[in-house]
């Protein structure tokens, strides 16, 4: 059975976004300073990227038009099958590669794919989109990128009032400061 992951940026104080929805304080080139070439393995493991039409415009602004010499992932990220949830788009371009498929319901979507032979698949930012999947006990892992910033306030990828355990599987450190934390939720005997 294929994991659903998400991998999410959030400042040491949880947020993934500040309370407009930006995302500048990750957005510092350090941070990729060997971020990117674990991402790299990372991207062997998953053949399906889920994305919000809210990342998706952001994804399809920057990421085919990448300088591939500066941003180790692009071609891999650039190639792999995308699923854009909304309500909103028509449809999904990605410059010169394949567009994204546009669905409409995340949960029943990924019930689905998660039953399909393949290799895993991952969720990036996409808050609203995260909540639904998390309400849903959709969510096999969550790896967490903290950075080293606060934020005070902000917008988070997991739903309010929402209490679940999680087990800790992995923590690596970059020099750039950012902590790289791998849960799986807790299973019924542990809690």
């Amino acid at each position: 059975m294929r994991k659903l992951i998400i991998q999410e940026w959030i400042s040491i104080d949880g947020f993934a976004a500040d309370r407009n929805g930006r995302i500048d304080f990750f957005n510092n080139p350090k941070f990729n300073l060997g971020w990117e070439v674990d991402e790299l393995v990372f991207m062997d493991s998953i053949d399906t990227i889920i994305l919000g039409a809210t990342t998706y415009k952001m994804f399809a602004a920057y990421w085919p038009e990448a300088d591939t010499a500066k941003e180790l992932v692009a071609d891999k990220l650039n190639s792999t099958t995308k699923i854009v949830f909304s309500q909103t788009l028509d449809k999904a371009p990605w410059g010169n590669w394949e567009p994204a498929q546009i669905k409409a319901d995340p949960i029943q979507t990924i019930t689905a794919m998660k039953m399909q032979e393949g290799k895993d698949i991952v969720l990036w930012g996409s808050l609203t989109i995260a909540r639904s999947l998390i309400s849903a006990n959709l969510v096999d892992e969550y790896q967490l990128a903290v950075t080293p910033a606060f934020l005070g306030s902000g917008l988070s990828f997991i739903p309010e009032n929402y209490i679940m355990t999680a087990d800790l599987v992995k923590v690596k450190s970059y020099e750039s400061g950012i902590v790289k934390l791998t849960y799986v939720a807790a299973s019924p005997d542990d809690e």
